[in-house]
This record gives C-alpha cells, structure tokens and sequence, in this order.
C-alpha cells in the first residue's frame, strides 16, 4: 500500500511570517496539531510548526504569541517522502529521523499531503504494529546518563 491512500490530503499551510497566535487558531478551527510553513516566496516548505512548537518554544518561554512570528519557534528539519513510498518505507523514515508526520510530495516537489502516526494507525492496521513501534521510539524521554 502506498501512502497516497492513506496520506491526509491537500494540508493547509502557513506563512513563515505569521503569528505564531495565527497558527494556534488555524490548528483550532482546522482541529489539527501541526501545519507546514511555507516560504515567504510561497515557493518551498521551510519547517512545521507544531502544537508541542507553540507550547514549549512560545508559552513556556513566555512569549508573546501576537508578537512572536512562526519563523522563531517552527521546526525546521521536515522530513519528506513522495506520495508512491510505500507505507512501510514511510514508517521506517519516521523511526529513523524520529518524527511523527511527514511532508508528502509528488514528483514535482510540490506538497500533497501529510502522513501522521494517526492516519497509519487508523487507516493501515497492517501497519499499526509498527506506527505503535515508532511511537514507542520517540516518546522515549531523553535523559542525561548517570
């Protein structure tokens, strides 16, 4: 199965120079937990800014949400894979780069869809034992060594 069949289609994005305040109402009106931030050019996804985003690098920092812009807090390293990766393939990505989504592209380079732990687990229960896997491996807290 590949993940064009499972992938959430079409995401809404975000500008890079918007309110990190404008993110958190998008993700409540759209009642996700995460949307690709697009260049300023409108051109490239440059990073995702994530509800974990909001809470630990503007809250918790206290700062100001209207006045912080998304560029400041967003995670920059997005993991991608094209729509025809086979959905095995794309969990093994997540395990590796310790994501839970990944930016899904079609031949172009241009954005398609997002594929979360979520839509594996809901929509590929062949898979589920393998998206629990990769849960497991991420929620796993760092801590210093003794």
């Amino acid at each position: 199965m590949q993940i064009r069949e499972i992938m959430t289609p079409n995401p809404e994005e975000i500008p890079v120079m918007e309110s990190v305040a404008l993110a958190a109402e998008k993700m409540k009106k759209l009642d996700v937990g995460a949307i690709p931030v697009y260049s300023e050019d409108r051109k490239n996804i440059v990073g995702m800014v994530t509800d974990r985003d909001i809470v630990t690098r503007a809250i918790a920092e206290h700062r100001n949400p209207a006045e912080t812009s998304i560029r400041d807090i967003m995670s920059k390293d997005v993991v991608t894979c094209m729509e025809d990766t086979d959905i095995d393939e794309a969990v093994q990505t997540m395990k590796e780069k310790k994501v839970r989504r990944l930016i899904v592209t079609n031949a172009r380079g241009e954005t398609v869809g997002i594929l979360s732990l979520g839509d594996i687990s809901t929509k590929a229960p062949s898979s589920l034992e393998k998206a629990c896997e990769v849960l497991e491996e991420i929620s796993e807290p760092s801590r210093p060594k003794r």
